[in-house]
């Protein structure tokens, strides 16, 4: 084991924190990409639960006028009453078929006498970006089919000028109705036939998605461990290049941070001695 003595150094020590702070980091990233991939999930089994369920009555769907869960979302509801027209308004920058138009929100009153919003569908805009003619709903009483979706809220900074808003603000929709709305969900009008093939144009089917977070949390996944692949490579690299410069073993000095390389004093060897009757013949020399 000395000849990785070297890795306790304090640089091989800051090496190690930052391949676990970055493994830390890589970690974090995929676990977010697999809750995304859940959250894709959750949305796929939603569409599949309700889009093409059988319809419900709204008040029993709804059953308070805030309330809304979003494992209701695209849930098939049937109301009937009136489209309220003068209160009907339109929602810009709405993205259809790779264009830009506008979403038609018309209020529409039940027979008790509560409103609920109704998104009948995507307008074009025309060359002053102003929404094109929009058809007028049906008049007097008619039964509608909606799928429900929660309401966008307000955006900071973006707000509502005349009839066109930013987003579906069903809480601003209420105040200019003046009449007891429904603020936890609005309904997007199910057409059937030739009526979908006229504007306001019908949205699309959600798609069965789940998007590739899953392989983007494996990527990241892998990416902290291949950290820890590197930092053994270059800790591997670094012993055979001390190996081949012979610099042997590694001692640490007592005091912190501190390491030196030192080579191994040579033995010293012992003098031979010298042969007992060479000694006597010198002695003899000597007298003469």
């Amino acid at each position: 084991m000395s000849r990785w003595r070297f890795l306790i150094a304090p640089r091989w020590a800051g090496y190690l924190a930052l391949v676990i702070v970055f493994a830390i980091a890589c970690s974090a990233l995929g676990t977010w990409q697999l809750n995304r991939r859940a959250e894709a999930l959750a949305e796929v089994a939603r569409i599949d639960a309700n889009y093409d369920a059988e319809p419900v009555p709204l008040t029993e769907a709804l059953p308070e006028l805030d309330a809304f869960d979003v494992d209701q979302r695209w849930q098939v509801v049937e109301l009937r009453g009136e489209y309220l027209a003068d209160d009907e308004v339109v929602v810009r920058n709405r993205p259809f078929s790779g264009t830009t138009g506008f979403e038609v929100v018309t209020p529409f009153q039940l027979d008790n006498g509560d409103v609920f919003m109704i998104d009948r569908g995507w307008v074009a805009q025309n060359s002053d970006g102003r929404p094109s003619d929009v058809p007028a709903p049906p008049s007097g009483e008619v039964d509608v089919t909606a799928r429900l979706k929660a309401g966008e809220g307000r955006i900071a900074g973006r707000t509502s000028t005349g009839r066109e808003f930013a987003t579906i603000d069903l809480d601003e929709l209420a105040e200019r109705v003046g009449a007891p709305s429904y603020t936890g969900a609005y309904g997007i009008l199910v057409q059937d036939g030739a009526d979908a093939a006229e504007p306001p144009l019908a949205a699309p089917r959600p798609e069965r998605d789940e998007g590739p977070h899953l392989s983007y949390a494996l990527q990241w996944y892998v990416f902290a461990l291949l950290a820890f692949i590197g930092l053994g490579w270059a800790a591997n690299q670094e012993r055979k290049a001390r190996e081949e410069a012979g610099l042997g073993d590694i001692e640490t000095d007592a005091s912190p941070g501190a390491a030196r390389t030192q080579h191994r004093a040579p033995r010293r060897t012992q003098p031979a001695k010298r042969d007992h009757d060479a000694d006597t013949e010198d002695e003899i020399l000597d007298r003469r």
